[in-house]
């Protein structure tokens, strides 16, 4: 049967569908960027606080900005906005639930002023983010709003006909101020240090360029606290959906996978009301700092380090990659001997168990993370989760061979070369013409990729992070078996 809200009631009890009645839901939170991962956390921890009889306040109304987004409407639309949630756990027990925190989506590029109206609706307290790292707009070069954009251009001339998603926050807190409404809360919910302090930048440096005064009001009346999560969440697969069609005889378009730990840390610091999330496992704290630099530096720069040696070597999966001893030895010595040391001391958190929790984590083998997502817009990821790394280590004298043969690896797969086994290794990334230009300089300039300033800065500018580089580009690009590297370096 059809996954919708007429069927819930026929469903099986292990779908574990929501008992709540979700007629009576208001959206309270908006939320823009409805892919995976929001579906496995922000929608969750709401729906988890439904189900405990509190929170009809705060439902949730997703937005699309793009006609990319018109495919998820159209089939969140069709299931009531219904959805399930497959949680597979490591030694193979799976999980199911129907999430109902979901009530209503909207596309910007259909009616943008429907999505400011509902943004500026009473009833909407917060308009949450998971806009991944390329979509927030940052200039490079100085770190502020890109104002020379074409869509940001096109925004400050059309400031009701919006693109970019900092002009419809915008618009709607205008609309809020002049209609003596409180403003609500922005809440980014996507993998970056100080999000919410990023997110604030960028809104205060668009609305500038529209209407000081609403600037300077949002600069006074407007809180964007910062947030540090995490739940692994890899894509849809076809086979995700023919898990519950066989199992269950349920049909649902788009389900989420993702893995049993869930991690919300946020700080408390909200404009008109929150929901009470702290009842169903997130933590509220007065500074999120130490966490979201502990699992950017590890969970994440992990990711990436496995993401792009396994690439190269011709794994498909983060499970896969890891269950090679020498990866994950590998991993472990880059946690030990170059990101750990570079850390604060975390309130709370044993770094020695975090560590071995997340490589449980990433060996999950019933989580079949991809790669290549994992490499998705490295030019985005890598200055986040492995320079700052590298940088401390330079400037502390540590250890930087792990970090800097990442960056080789990296090179090697922006030249779209192939894996051992002859598959080519696709790039896809907003910068992908510039990174491909750079590593294709490699054999006759091997400092070519990292003199790319708009994404290493000055790094190129380091010299023991030059001779490195060069030595281990060097070798990649002589033999592409990161295997020998990785065993030297750890050796």
């Amino acid at each position: 049967m059809q996954l919708n809200q007429q069927n819930l009631t026929q469903l099986s009890v292990e779908l574990n569908p929501p008992t709540y009645d979700r007629s009576q839901i208001k959206a309270g939170i908006v939320h823009v960027g409805v892919g995976g991962f929001h579906r496995s956390h922000e929608a969750y921890y709401t729906d988890e606080l439904l189900r405990t009889g509190s929170g009809s306040d705060w439902g949730i109304c997703g937005i699309g900005l793009r006609d990319a987004d018109r495919k998820m409407a159209t089939l969140l639309k069709e299931q009531d906005y219904l959805y399930t949630l497959i949680i597979k756990h490591p030694d193979g027990t799976v999980q199911n639930r129907i999430i109902g925190s979901l009530v209503g989506f909207l596309l910007g590029c259909d009616d943008a002023t429907a999505v400011i109206e509902q943004m500026a609706s009473p009833d909407t307290k917060i308009v949450s983010l998971t806009i991944t790292e390329g979509g927030y707009n940052v200039d490079p070069a100085s770190g502020d709003f890109d104002a020379k954009n074409p869509d940001a251009i096109h925004d400050i001339q059309n400031p009701m006909q919006p693109r970019l998603v900092f002009c419809y926050l915008t618009a709607a807190l205008r609309l809020r101020r002049e209609r003596g409404l409180p403003p609500f809360t922005v809440q980014s919910c996507d993998n970056i240090q100080h999000n919410g302090d990023l997110t604030r930048k960028l809104v205060l440096g668009f609305a500038r360029l529209q209407d000081a005064d609403l600037a300077k009001w949002i600069e006074e009346e407007v809180c964007f606290p910062n947030a540090m999560v995490d739940r692994i969440t890899p894509v849809t697969t076809p086979t995700d959906i023919e898990y519950l069609e066989n199992q269950f005889h349920v049909h649902d378009e788009w389900p989420v996978t993702c893995e049993p730990f869930c991690q919300w840390i946020i700080e408390d610091n909200f404009s008109n009301g929150r929901p009470e999330w702290e009842k169903v496992g997130a933590q509220f704290v007065t500074d999120v700092t130490p966490y979201e630099t502990m699992k950017l530096r590890l969970l994440n720069a992990g990711h990436s380090v496995l993401g792009l040696l396994g690439s190269v070597y011709g794994y498909q999966t983060i499970d896969q990659t890891i269950s090679d001893d020498l990866f994950a030895r590998f991993l472990r010595g880059f946690f030990d001997k170059e990101a750990t040391p570079m850390l604060d001391a975390v309130e709370g958190i044993d770094l020695d168990q975090y560590k071995d929790t997340l490589i449980e984590r990433f060996g999950n083998p019933n989580i079949k993370d991809n790669l290549a997502r994992i490499c998705l817009e490295s030019s985005s990821k890598l200055p986040v989760f492995l320079f700052p790394t590298i940088r401390k280590n330079l400037e502390q004298g540590g250890s930087i061979d792990y970090g800097v043969l990442v960056i080789a690896a990296w090179c090697y797969y922006s030249d779209s070369h192939t894996d051992r086994y002859g598959k080519e290794l696709e790039v896809v990334d907003a910068m992908k013409t510039t990174l491909q230009e750079a590593a294709r300089k490699t054999s006759t300039d091997p400092l070519a990729f990292i003199k790319l300033r708009s994404v290493f800065g000055d790094l190129a500018d380091d010299s023991r992070f030059v001779e490195t580089y060069k030595r281990l580009v060097t070798q990649v690009y002589s033999n592409p078996d990161v295997s020998i590297l990785m065993q030297q370096i750890k050796a």
